[in-house]
């Protein structure tokens, strides 16, 4: 299963590092401002659409950002088994 506080957490430091605000990264994208804030927070999944409509508004290949995001989720699961 896909986190989605790990997908939230990926485009929002992928945001921060453009230095590209909400404001703009949403209009770039096409959607709400309110709607990017929900995914980067994790209370919100994109679709398969705005998923793809974001990574073209950061200057990405929808495969560049997905591989950022499983290496996360990875990473993830690699710390949660070395706590066991």
């Amino acid at each position: 299963m896909i986190d989605p506080i790990i997908v939230g957490n990926v485009i929002q430091n992928c945001r921060q590092e453009k230095g590209v605000s909400q404001e703009v990264l949403s209009g770039f994208a096409g959607i709400g401002r309110t709607h990017l804030s929900a995914i980067e927070r994790g209370e919100r999944k994109p679709t398969l659409e705005t998923f793809c409509h974001i990574a073209v508004a950061l200057g990405m290949k929808s495969s560049e950002l997905l591989s950022v995001i499983e290496s996360k989720i990875y990473e993830s699961a690699e710390n949660f088994s070395d706590t066991k």
